[in-house]
């Protein structure tokens, strides 16, 4: 059994992925299954397939930009007419000599290729939709799959008939953390609350500014664990030591626990040990987010294509298990009096994470495993 996974080369769709292969192993226990991937460079998303077992091989891929200018036009017409034709000429080859028995898509226009040779050489497509609004690549995309797996009820422009709500896929390893194992991993050394900062790969800057802005009026309430982004860790790291220095926080700098990328591992710890989580909007993160049952304040990315993680977290909002804070409103004091004011209430805890129970859907990589086998096996 012969499986080829495509997508747009981000965490977003490179961990759904993982998940699902990992679903699919615990079922389907015999020799002959392989799994390839087929997509844009992307050397970070490539290490982690590889380590699943998982074959990589990068083609050429484009994007459509939606900003005006002269300079994304001609980008525009590069991607288009040369781009994304190579990657489609690549793909047909590497399709046609792998002859995997079916393409399960994850969306973005780094699949675009790779979906149109396989429909010309009629390999079966599924698609996975994360979010509750598409992307131009996954309208494109849906014309040519079988069967739309969604994550949020009410996805938009699919036909109904070719929906399967599912949920996102999510690693059930990042749910097996232990809250007293957290606390040992991070050295947790108080009583207050715990607070996880997820800064993500896109935006991350912005966040991590702010919340460096009132960092010691931060932690006199809270612990704080801090995802700042691969690229932005030293930056992070030494204005964090400057205001560590200050005569207010001297007594406060064992309760920063910053880290460039939290590792599956860590991230499972982390998740156990935090009271709260504050989060990009992305619909990996809400799933797992509500997977794990805590409450959370949502910012969302103002700049995601057709504005999905806005329309993700208020989503999510209107459930009860989360507050949205967009960008405009996140200004530094404002975020720490939310959350200040949320932990002067617990009974609103509480019933946040009641919330996120009712949301959650965890068996997702599970649920789209035993279709896939079964849909190879029954053929």
């Amino acid at each position: 059994m012969k499986i080829l996974f495509t997508g747009g080369g981000t965490g977003g769709h490179i961990v759904p992925i993982i998940a699902i292969t990992r679903e699919i192993r615990r079922i389907y226990q015999k020799t002959d299954l392989q799994f390839f991937y087929l997509g844009p460079k992307d050397e970070f998303g490539s290490i982690l397939l590889s380590q699943e077992g998982i074959k990589v091989r990068e083609v050429f891929a484009g994007k459509i930009r939606r900003y005006s200018g002269w300079k994304s036009f001609l980008q525009n017409f590069v991607d288009i007419c040369l781009k994304i034709p190579i990657g489609v000429l690549q793909s047909f080859f590497y399709i046609f000599f792998s002859s995997p028995d079916m393409i399960f898509c994850k969306g973005g226009f780094g699949s675009i290729p790779g979906v149109i040779a396989g429909k010309l050489l009629l390999v079966p497509v599924f698609l996975h939709e994360s979010d509750i609004v598409p992307g131009v690549a996954n309208q494109f995309i849906s014309r040519f799959a079988l069967e739309i797996f969604v994550s949020f009820p009410g996805t938009e422009y699919f036909p109904l008939k070719k929906m399967i709500l599912v949920g996102n896929p999510i690693r059930r390893e990042v749910l097996e953390g232990s809250k007293t194992d957290g606390e040992s991993f991070f050295k947790l050394n108080s009583a207050k609350p715990v607070v996880l900062i997820l800064g993500g790969s896109q935006g991350a800057q912005r966040i991590n500014d702010k919340i460096l802005e009132i960092l010691p009026n931060l932690l006199e309430n809270f612990e704080v664990i801090h995802q700042c982004g691969e690229k932005n860790f030293e930056q992070v790291k030494a204005e964090s030591k400057v205001m560590m220095k200050l005569p207010s926080t001297s007594t406060l700098t064992g309760g920063y626990h910053l880290f460039p990328f939290l590792k599956e591992p860590e991230l499972r710890r982390a998740y156990a040990a935090a009271d709260i989580i504050c989060s990009r909007a992305g619909s990996g993160s809400i799933f797992e987010i509500a997977a794990v049952g805590k409450p959370s304040i949502l910012i969302p990315l103002p700049e995601s294509a057709q504005n999905h993680q806005v329309k993700n977290a208020y989503a999510y909002q209107e459930i009860g298990a989360s507050l949205v804070l967009e960008e405009a409103n996140f200004t530094p004091h404002f975020f720490l009096e939310k959350l200040k004011s949320l932990f002067s209430q617990p009974e609103t805890l509480i019933e946040m994470t009641k919330a996120t129970k009712n949301f959650s859907k965890p068996e997702a990589a599970r649920i789209i495993a035993n279709y896939l086998v079964e849909f190879l096996t029954g053929r």
